[in-house]
């Protein structure tokens, strides 16, 4: 296994000896064989698939792997895994970078893929209720002909039941908000087996505990998501996709701070510095662009709001001294545009092939913008490793890829070394160490500074819902 982040253990961290021996784990296998049949897989090739993600924590298999297929199944797994104290790691995509998929417990690897069912649809009511196992692009491929979409988008083709669980972001956040906004409600399986509905249809709701957002972005760690509840908004009237290039890194952020602080309505504003852009260029065949740092626009709404907010962005990226402005208006050019954004990162790890990747996701007040991309630029030149910059930026998130050689052990330590510079520079300026990724197996230590004593609060709240720490054992945190 690679070490991709600094990983701080905490001392009590709970003893695998608490979980579940050979001879249980054994005796659950047969059960759920004898429950589930086919749906439940002990092949090493699939234990491997679900035993990582796409990053580079290496593998750490699961003892067997089961495809549910609906709620009461889920409950039926949990129930037995709960009696013997068998680990569970859900299964969405396969999409995280944080290493949340690694069993490093062994147990089950609870696949909910299977789990694809559009349950309800209300377009008048701009909501709906689906399977975990949806992804964005089916939901929104279903939802086209009622004229409303799912505006969170980030690059991987992600479940929605995923997306919950890291409280996933992407481009259209700065207009449309994160998954945070979007969940009104949740089916959730306790580690106990229980089947619990959180939230619910309604707009508003002041009925006890905030249950629904306290799962969302729990990381697998407090229950399984099995059905969520979303909202949903209409199709902008009118949609234009801009680009914009600069000579400088500090005139692109700049630009973007402007537009926030004059309070342009803009549905998606995205940087992807000099190096990132060669990067796009190359491997998605992006034609009639120079390699230099670029603002991605889209803008949202009416004709005539859509016209007054191209105006005045236009207006400031030239003050600022951006040039080459140029439209992708037609679906296919808007398409083939945040095509190439959303293949960033395959993109950036095209620049080395066969390296390693430690995906950086800080993200600051809008206003301390510039103070930290210019910093984690300046630092990774320094580092001397390849490192792309692509960000977010209407609302401060910024990824910096770090590539390396993990045979390297040199380049290993100044990977970790810029990545652990570029997360203090963010908590120095009010920030957080992870926008939108989660913190997973990786970024546990980084936790521990952010947010202190507090995570002391989140161990209790995790050991309430899950006294035997089954659900995705080393992950967020040490119990």
């Amino acid at each position: 296994m690679t070490s991709q982040e600094i990983n701080t253990s905490v001392p009590g961290q709970m003893a695998s000896s608490c979980y579940a021996d050979a001879s249980a784990r054994t005796s659950v296998i047969m059960q759920l064989k004898a429950l589930l049949g086919e749906q439940l897989i002990t092949a090493q090739a699939v234990r491997d698939q679900h035993g990582q993600g796409e990053d580079s924590y290496g593998c750490k298999a699961p003892d067997a792997v089961v495809m549910v297929r609906s709620t009461e199944e889920v409950a039926q797994v949990l129930a037995l895994c709960h009696q013997y104290a068998m680990p569970v790691v859900p299964y969405g995509a396969g999409s995280s970078v944080e290493g949340h998929l690694m069993a490093l417990e062994g147990g089950i690897s609870l696949d909910l893929s299977e789990m694809n069912q559009i349950l309800e649809t209300h377009a008048q009511d701009l909501d709906c209720r689906v399977q975990a196992g949806v992804t964005r692009e089916e939901l929104n491929q279903a939802l086209r002909y009622d004229g409303i979409f799912f505006p969170i988008d980030p690059g991987a083709n992600a479940s929605i039941g995923g997306m919950v669980s890291t409280r996933a972001s992407g481009t259209n956040a700065v207009r449309y908000g994160t998954m945070r906004e979007n969940v009104i409600g949740l089916t959730v399986v306790t580690p106990d087996g229980r089947i619990i509905k959180t939230g619910g249809r309604a707009r508003k709701s002041s009925a006890g505990y905030d249950l629904t957002h306290l799962y969302t972005g729990s990381e697998g760690t407090l229950g399984v998501i099995t059905e969520i509840q979303l909202r949903l908004h209409p199709i902008p009237d009118t949609i234009k996709a801009a680009t914009c290039q600069f000579d400088d890194l500090q005139s692109a952020v700049d630009t973007v701070i402007s537009v926030m602080q004059c309070a342009i309505p803009i549905a998606r504003i995205e940087l992807l510095n000099e190096l990132q852009m060669k990067a796009c260029i190359s491997y998605s065949k992006l034609e009639g662009f120079e390699p230099k740092t670029t603002l991605f626009f889209e803008f949202h709404g009416t004709a005539a709001s859509v016209a007054e907010q191209v105006e005045l962005v236009e207006e400031l990226a030239a003050s600022m001294g951006g040039s080459a402005f140029s439209w992708a208006e037609s679906t296919e050019a808007r398409n083939a545009l945040w095509k190439a954004r959303h293949q960033a990162y395959f993109a950036g790890l095209s620049l080395q092939p066969g390296a390693s990747v430690l995906t950086t996701d800080v993200c600051v007040p809008v206003s301390r913008l510039a103070e930290a991309v210019l910093f984690a630029e300046q630092e990774a030149v320094a580092s001397g490793l390849t490192c792309p910059i692509v960000g977010h930026v209407g609302d401060g998130n910024f990824h910096v890829l770090i590539l390396f050689d993990e045979n390297d052990a040199e380049q290993q330590v100044r990977g970790k070394a810029l990545s652990k510079a570029i997360v203090a520079k963010a908590l120095e300026l009010e920030g957080t160490c992870t926008g939108e990724h989660g913190i997973g197996y990786g970024k546990k230590g980084y936790l521990l500074e952010e947010h202190g004593e507090a995570v002391d609060l989140m161990r209790n709240l995790k050991l309430a819902l899950d006294p035997k720490g089954i659900m995705n054992p080393g992950k967020i945190f040490d119990l």
